[in-house]
């Protein structure tokens, strides 16, 4: 079965978002006057914004709603966004993009960021004519590892499970990807601090192993 489509995370993978959304994150921890452990703030990677917000109220009993925390979390990311010098595409990625497009290869993002984060990312990088759709986490009821977001992605490229892939770099992504039972590609890079990709069916560190050429012999 040829490889027909790819469903792309976002954070981790096309963008480097974490950095922002850490410095965004210990802001507003600061403006809430919580400490909040390293320990801990590793279980946020690739969870939707909504759901940090919402583990914050219950944990750290407060007295502001999950929404009061996410617009103030997303005030602090969208100016980081715009002004940190640091913030670029994740290297090789814009190759491997053009690559699969050009070979005909359908392209879904499916990312745990919101909508608005997403256009943001897709404007100011122009990648929206590579993509056939896009999928936010954030309007599904369930944050990966939950499988829904990939289970729609597969919808919207309107292909066959055997026929996509999945390239993540969370474990909670990576889970999400082996629960839909769609074949996942681990990103690992040097950002990528304590994840798990035993449940991962290739695991690269250089997106140039996974062009078309180099991946159909896993399809």
């Amino acid at each position: 079965m040829p490889l027909k489509a790819v469903l792309f995370d976002m954070d981790g993978v096309i963008v480097d978002t974490e950095p922002l959304h850490r410095k965004a994150y210990f802001k507003m921890f600061d403006d809430l006057g919580i400490e909040v452990s390293e320990e801990l703030y590793t279980t946020f990677t690739g969870a939707a914004t909504k759901k940090v917000c919402e583990t914050l109220v219950e944990k750290y009993q407060l007295k502001q709603s999950p929404e009061e925390l996410a617009i103030i979390k997303r005030k602090y990311f969208k100016h980081y966004f715009y002004n940190d010098p640091d913030f670029n595409l994740i290297a090789g990625v814009k190759g491997l993009i053009e690559n699969y497009f050009e070979n005909n290869i359908k392209l879904v993002l499916a990312s745990s960021a919101s909508m608005t984060t997403i256009k943001m990312v897709f404007e100011k990088f122009d990648l929206e004519r590579y993509f056939i759709g896009k999928v936010s986490g954030d309007d599904l009821k369930e944050s990966k590892p939950n499988p829904e977001i990939f289970l729609i992605a597969a919808k919207i490229a309107a292909e066959p499970k055997e026929n996509c892939m999945i390239i993540e770099d969370s474990t909670n992504g990576i889970i999400a990807a082996h629960s839909a039972g769609i074949f996942c590609t681990a990103y690992k890079s040097e950002h990528s601090i304590n994840q798990h990709y035993e449940k991962a069916n290739l695991v690269i560190s250089d997106f140039s192993e996974i062009e078309v050429e180099k991946i159909s012999k896993y399809f």
